[in-house]
């Protein structure tokens, strides 16, 4: 795997930061010491610092040259509330709290090519080191563009990475278009009239007429989606009542749903309002639905998709870069940035014969630090290759 040799060089203290990083664990917007690491290196090689915005977010700053061209590299850095059963030398140290996704990983990738960069100084433009908190549920990239990140730091194109335990280590897929779904979250709350569980005839039971929501709902996809689009609804949840001789006065269902065409996004918030409030009054009760929208999809855009396999390939191989592959309907909010700006989200493989495979969002995941010096590499090369002198 040709990963850049400089880099290789500094991969174990790479692994010692990364380490450190996933003993301690930091929430959405609570990554204090996280933000004070990044920012203490960032300054130690000579990089501009800037903090503060979205609350933890930090961004460095490394200019080259005068070619006037920008270019931004993003990691998230929080952890996820959830306990980790690794058993690892260096496991969470804070109890509840976990790096199970691998943000850990990511902001490590990125210190690598942010110290291999301010060293070699090897292109002609702008760099911006893009460390975002909040990802996890928080949209930290929707604040952190609010908050005029873009105007503050322009960037002509933007890139990601995300580990991806399902593909095999040295190994990423590079796909244009959309590569992650729209993630939104659904509530419906189901109004009845409580009263004694031996005389139902006296009640409006909000349990039943919940009970034929979920499966009305559930037959959204396989009838009123085309089956060559994708959409998941989930409702993970349905809480009701206190005691088992009393009928409610209400019942709550909330779940997920999963999109990746805008259209299909606003059809399944009009069918699962329509499907709740009618099967409601068939039971003379009544339901309100609260559909929030949550991240977009994660669309890659195609001239820099292209741009970054050519990097990729530079790295491991060009028969590594996968540039066909299914979309996933997980969310990630670097969405946000596509938005705003043309880039690509890249997927790197972690998936090793002795670690690495487990998935993401479990207790026992590990971030891989053999990928570590990849996808420094990979920053670092298309930075080069995009802020080329000359």
């Amino acid at each position: 795997m040709p990963v850049n040799n400089s880099i290789a060089a500094f991969a174990e203290e790479m692994t010692a930061w990364r380490r450190d990083l996933h003993a301690h664990p930091e929430l959405k917007f609570e990554e204090f010491r996280t933000s004070e690491t990044v920012a203490a290196k960032l300054a130690e090689w000579g990089i501009e610092v800037h903090r503060g915005i979205a609350g933890t977010g930090v961004v460095g700053v490394l200019r080259n040259g005068d070619s006037g061209r920008s270019i931004g590299l993003r990691a998230d850095m929080d952890a996820l509330p959830m306990p980790e059963e690794t058993g690892l030398p260096h496991a969470s140290t804070i109890p509840g709290k976990m790096h199970a996704c691998g943000h850990d990983g990511h902001t490590t990738m990125l210190l690598g090519a942010a110290k291999y960069l301010a060293e070699t100084k090897n292109f002609d433009g702008t760099v911006h080191f893009l460390f975002q908190p909040g990802e996890e549920g928080g949209a930290g990239a929707r604040i952190m563009i609010e908050e005029g990140l873009f105007e503050r730091f322009p960037c002509d194109s933007v890139y990601g990475i995300h580990n991806d335990p399902g593909l095999k280590l040295g190994e990423t897929s590079v796909v244009a278009g959309p590569i992650l779904a729209a993630s939104d979250g659904v509530t419906i709350t189901v109004q009845g009239r409580g009263g004694h569980a031996a005389r139902p005839h006296m009640s409006l039971d909000p349990i039943l007429a919940g009970a034929q929501i979920v499966v009305a709902i559930q037959g959204i996809v396989a009838r009123r989606v085309d089956p060559l689009d994708s959409a998941v609804i989930s409702l993970c949840q349905f809480h009701a009542g206190t005691a088992n001789n009393v009928i409610p006065n209400t019942a709550t269902i909330s779940g997920t749903v999963r999109t990746l065409r805008p259209e299909t996004r606003d059809e399944m918030q009009r069918l699962i309002t329509q499907i709740a409030t009618s099967t409601a009054a068939m039971y003379d009760a009544e339901a309100v639905v609260e559909y929030r929208r949550g991240y977009p999809p994660t669309v890659n855009h195609e001239a820099e998709t292209e741009r970054a396999a050519l990097a990729a390939a530079k790295v491991m191989g060009v028969e590594k870069v996968i540039r066909s592959r299914a979309p996933a309907m997980g969310a990630e909010d670097f969405s946000y940035m596509l938005l705003e700006r043309p880039g690509c989200f890249l997927k790197l493989g972690q998936a090793a014969a002795d670690k690495g495979e487990v998935p993401v969002h479990n207790t026992k995941y590990d971030f891989n630090d053999d990928a570590l010096p990849v996808g420094a590499s990979f920053f670092a090369a298309i930075v080069e290759q995009e802020l080329a002198r000359g």
